[in-house]
This record gives structure tokens, sequence and C-alpha cells, in this order.
């Protein structure tokens, strides 16, 4: 298995307690979710509609602001899964460091991966990832800029997964049912707060979101995660006010973090990434306490945390944060 965050089982084997008692901050989903409204019985009992489906990509397109084709999917890990199939094997790039599911699907299907650190090292790729914006550094890309990447690769696959917050830097307008050789992952469960939906989204041309839906077979997508998505990708007014609130904590999780002595390396609204003294000690120290946060095995000082949701967790990660050391 490739470390993840959301690892919460592994802290309660290792620093005890029960997995209620945690407060987990080591993914970046948003910790006050969306209000999953009253679902049709149907959702449960049926085989999930083509009716429900097309509402679903309906709203997608809405929310996204395109007129690509949308193939929805068990999550963006699921489109991500199925990236490698697409094409014949070859040489992937993706731009790193970054989310390391893609190396690790590409590579499992024979391709040969490269991990690069500017953007024009992509091109001669047959595949080229990037993760827009960056997880765990935040670094983003404008998509003009990605878009004059695209002509120098066989397939620019774009993940957009942290997105939501910053609809400006999305390249899903510029995506149409003519796109040949560009497709953009977007996940459902961060922003919205509901990761056990497991709902995502591949947007892409019409050509390879054919393939796709080929490759990930019929209901993919359950009929409660085809109702919830359509209720919450067409609920503008929650996700505008969602927007507001997450840049405000941002914010006030980067004061925090100030007053304990970090530095800020980067981030989206969605979690921050902040240098550390130490990542193993001060995600240890945290956890004693239990509180799980995210660190990375290629850089001693990077601690990635998402942002609390209730005051109580607030109160209880500053506790944690500006507790004098014994």
């Amino acid at each position: 298995m490739r470390d993840h965050g959301g690892n919460l089982d592994w802290a309660v084997a290792t620093y005890g307690g029960t997995v209620d008692a945690w407060l987990d901050l080591s993914t970046g989903i948003n910790a006050r979710p969306y209000p999953v409204p009253d679902l049709p019985a149907s959702a449960w009992s049926a085989l999930p509609t083509q009716t429900a489906r097309s509402q679903l990509i309906e709203a997608a397109r809405a929310a996204y602001g395109t007129q690509a084709a949308i193939v929805p999917l068990a999550g963006a890990q699921a489109a991500i899964q199925l990236v490698p199939q697409l094409l014949p094997r070859g040489t992937a790039r993706v731009l790193g460091p970054t989310y390391n599911e893609h190396a690790g699907a590409l590579e499992t299907y024979g391709w040969r991966v490269e991990e690069v650190r500017q953007l024009d090292d992509l091109a001669g790729a047959d595949i080229a990832i990037v993760v827009n914006p960056n997880n765990p550094d935040g670094q983003m890309h404008r998509p003009e800029v990605l878009q004059a990447i695209a002509q120098y690769v066989g397939l620019l696959v774009i993940d957009e997964s942290f997105a939501d917050p910053l609809p400006d830097l999305s390249l899903c307008p510029e995506v149409t049912p003519d796109t040949q050789n560009l497709l953009i992952q977007r996940s459902f469960g961060k922003f919205f707060g509901l990761a056990g939906v497991r709902l995502g989204f591949a947007i892409t041309g019409a050509k390879l979101a054919d393939r796709l839906s080929d490759l990930a077979g019929p209901w993919c997508v359950s009929g409660p995660a085809l109702a919830v998505g359509q209720a919450a990708l067409a609920d503008a007014i929650w996700q505008d006010r969602t927007r507001k609130n997450l840049v405000r904590d941002a914010t006030r999780l980067d004061a925090l973090a100030l007053r304990t002595g970090w530095t800020l390396v980067g981030g989206t609204p969605l979690f921050r990434t902040y240098a550390t003294p130490d990542a193993a000690q001060a995600q240890e120290t945290l956890a004693h306490q239990k509180i799980w946060t995210r660190r990375f095995e290629y850089s001693p000082q990077w601690l990635r945390l998402g942002l609390p949701g209730a005051e109580s967790q607030w109160a209880r990660l500053e506790a944690a944060l500006l507790r004098p050391s014994k």
C-alpha cells in the first residue's frame, strides 16, 4: 500500500484510543460537509438509472462551467486507475513531488514513469500528469500555461481534486467534446466533505470519454452517490459560502501555525503544508494528543494539516500546538 493521509487505523494502532477520540487532520477533506438530503428509497434499492446519471452529468457541467464530455466515477482515484489503460504503454512524466497514486497506477500497468520538477520537462511524454493545485505544496499553474504544455505531450492529465475552492484555476471551461489530448480529473468528496460517497469525474473529449466509460463498466457510481452528487453540485449558494469560509479558515490556520513557529510552504483552502523543525517529532507530539497529521518521507520538515471544522476542534488544535514543551 502506498502512503496516504486518512490512515487513522494505523494511528489508532500505534498511539491508542478509539477512532472517535481522534481529530483527523491528515487529509484535505472539508470538515464541514454538505448536508446530505433525504434520498428516495429507490436510490438504495434499484440499480442506478441512466436518467440519474444524466442529471448528475448536467449538474457537473454547470458547476464546472464546461461543455465537455463527463464520466462519473467512484472518486478521482478511479479516474487515476483508468488513465494507464487509455494509451499503449510508453513514457509518463509526473510533475512532482505530488500525490503518489498517479505514478503508482502508471507503474502498475507497466509504464516507464519519470518525476520532473519543471513544467517544460513534461514535453515529449506520452502521458503527462500535473496536479493543480498541487498536493502537498499547493503550487498552482494558470490554465493558459497548461494549455500550452498540452501541445507537446500525447495526453495531458490535470488532477483538479483540490480546485473547487479556486474555480478560476480550472481548465474545465476549455475542454470541449472535440478535445483529443486533455483529461481533467475532479474529486467530489474533498470540497463537499463527503469522501465516503466515492464520487469523482473525468472531464474530456467525447472519444476519450467513451473509452473511459467502457473501461469503467456499468453502474460504476452508486444510486446514493448519483443523488447526493446532483443535489450538491446544483447548490451554488452552499458552494459560494463554503469557498469564503475555507479561505477564512485557511488564514486562521496559518496564523496559528505562525505562532507555533512553523512557516508556510503552501497549500489550498482545503489544506496547508508547513515547514517545521522536525516533522516526525511534530506529528508524534500531536499524535499523543490524538490529533493526526500528514508528513512526507521525501521531506523531513514538511507537515500537512487539513482544516478543523467545529470550534471545539479549533480549540483542541490550538491547545495542542501552543502547549508548553516539557
